[in-house]
């Protein structure tokens, strides 16, 4: 029996050496390399779990513009108009004030020829209206100067009157006095003879003659306060005079300053009518120009809306579109709401556009390849028509420029970079369903604040 096992044994040993199969199948002489394995890949795993992850918001957008001017842009008709000529076509680059077309007149209103010259004309015939009543006011002026001038001489002249009038009324009253005194002397003395007479002192002709004496001064006072009554009316009437001659001077000067007034007003009327017919020669000249549609920056013409000649175009209809040559490109991209607390501004992103060969690692940015760096500029606050926030990325000056081959509406891909978190951390957090952790960019509250 011991030599049977022997010779087993024996044939084993040959057979190892000799059979291929045997040395391949049993592994009884090996030893297991299994536990090496998993004992490296556990310690790869944990090292890996222990490596930063930057976390990100990933958000796609298009390739847009910083600045709304540099947008593509309609240019409109501000009047209405016919196509006469085309000087661009479609995929022309036009410089600001190149002109783009030629518009001919569809209004009844302004189909003459020599309009600017006829409204110059009328404008010169209402200036030399407004002269003319300028000089009618000035000479009414004067007339009122002269009658100023006539009033004060002729009321001084019944002034003078008045005076010697009441010079004289005054010098009767003195006249008056007196005959009075010498009628009561006569009075007494005739009185005195028909005394004496009757006592034989004097004879019948002294007493006649004292009688014609009195009576004589009876006459005499008569005549004077007829004199006086005459000289007190005549007073009377160059007062009446005086009030006459002020009525009507005053009269002339109201109607030769209403003359006055009327003049002026006829000429700020003319003014006014002068001032309408510029305005209207100032619309007439700047229709004129708008004839010529002009291009209002740099740029390529694109999207011709018309085309044909003699084609009408209505007041405000879009022509063509100009996209502006080297805009400043930014890319508009739209976040969820709940991602809208962790985006600030001035926070870094990484971009990938479309067109671009790139390798990317959203966890290590350092580590993409062909991605290019951005800073959020605008934030809006308001949710867009899709239910997202929209954001603005600029070019970041501190990485490389972005390519010069850049349109606009491509496609973008942003990736909005976060908070430097172990990787262990990232998928608790994925698994949790908990948001990415929030964190400001270094100044970028002072700057918010100082904006």
């Amino acid at each position: 029996m011991n030599n049977h096992f022997e010779g087993n044994t024996f044939l084993k040993k040959d057979l190892r050496g000799s059979v291929k199969a045997f040395s391949e199948i049993y592994k009884i002489d090996k030893r297991n390399s299994a536990l090496r394995w998993f004992l490296g890949l556990g310690a790869l795993f944990v090292i890996v779990l222990i490596l930063p992850w930057t976390q990100n918001i990933r958000a796609t957008g298009k390739v847009s513009t910083l600045r709304q001017e540099d947008r593509p842009q309609e240019l409109n008709t501000i009047i209405p108009g016919k196509i006469e000529k085309w000087y661009v076509k479609e995929g022309d680059f036009v410089a600001k004030g190149d002109t783009i077309l030629k518009l001919g007149e569809v209004k009844v209103d302004y189909f003459d020829p020599v309009l600017i010259a006829r409204t110059q004309r009328q404008i010169e015939a209402k200036m030399g209206s407004i002269k003319a009543y300028e000089g009618k006011a000035q000479t009414a002026g004067k007339q009122m100067s002269a009658l100023e001038s006539a009033m004060k001489y002729k009321l001084q002249s019944v002034d003078n009157k008045l005076l010697q009038q009441k010079m004289k009324i005054s010098s009767d009253s003195v006249a008056l006095v007196a005959a009075n005194n010498a009628l009561l002397a006569y009075d007494r003395q005739f009185k005195a003879a028909q005394t004496m007479l009757d006592s034989g002192a004097i004879s019948t002709t002294d007493l006649e003659k004292r009688r014609i004496a009195f009576q004589d001064g009876r006459a005499k006072v008569n005549a004077t306060e007829n004199k006086l009554s005459q000289n007190r009316q005549e007073y009377l009437n160059l007062q009446i005079e005086k009030n006459t001659v002020v009525q009507d001077y005053l009269e002339k000067l109201s109607k030769t300053e209403g003359d006055r007034f009327s003049s002026i007003s006829l000429a700020a009327n003319g003014e006014a009518e002068i001032a309408k017919l510029e305005n209207q020669l100032a619309n007439y000249d700047a229709r004129r120009e708008l004839y010529y549609i002009l291009a209002p920056q740099d740029g390529q013409i694109t999207k011709a809306r018309k085309s044909g000649i003699g084609e009408v175009l209505k007041e405000g209809e879009n022509i063509v579109e100009i996209v502006p040559i080297n805009p400043s490109y930014a890319v508009e991209m739209f976040i969820e709401p709940m991602d809208l607390p962790l985006t600030q501004i001035g926070q870094k992103v990484r971009l990938v556009f479309d067109g671009f060969p790139v390798i990317v690692f959203s966890g290590w940015p350092n580590s993409s390849y062909g991605t290019f760096g951005g800073v959020i500029t605008v934030v809006e606050t308001s949710v867009s028509a899709n239910g997202k926030f929209r954001v603005l990325v600029a070019e970041d000056p501190a990485e490389r420029k972005w390519p010069t081959t850049l349109r606009m509406g491509g496609g973008a891909k942003g990736i909005s970079l976060l908070k430097d978190v172990p990787i262990y951390y990232e998928l608790w957090r994925n698994i949790n369903g908990f948001p990415p952790e929030y964190y400001q960019v270094e100044g970028t509250s002072a700057k918010t604040k100082a904006k």
